[in-house]
């Protein structure tokens, strides 16, 4: 049973939907990644040696990213987006 090329160009557009529609469904949201920034960056910034600045800079990335690298310095792999963000003048940005 040989198709036709209207078929086969529907057949085509009906399974690019499908895929359209999975990957819509299986995809991240921005809600997924609740995480607590709050919390997260308070202890990220828990010893530094100006912790306001710190976690209102830390608050910023971690909207921005949805993460913040564990502990109170370094581990910045665990979050490439919190690890690369610059400010204007190119220095890094979050804590």
């Amino acid at each position: 049973m040989a198709m036709t090329g209207k078929e086969a160009r529907l057949l085509a557009c009906v399974a690019l939907v499908v895929l359209l529609l999975l990957v819509e469904t299986t995809a991240p949201s921005g809600q997924a990644h609740a995480i607590d920034c709050g919390g997260a960056c308070s202890y990220r910034c828990s010893k530094s040696s100006r912790p306001n600045l710190c976690r209102r800079a830390c608050n910023t990335c971690c909207q921005r990213c949805g993460c913040v690298p564990p502990g109170t310095a370094g581990n910045e792999d665990v979050c490439p987006c919190y690890a690369h963000m610059t400010t204007h003048n190119g220095r890094h940005k979050c804590p």
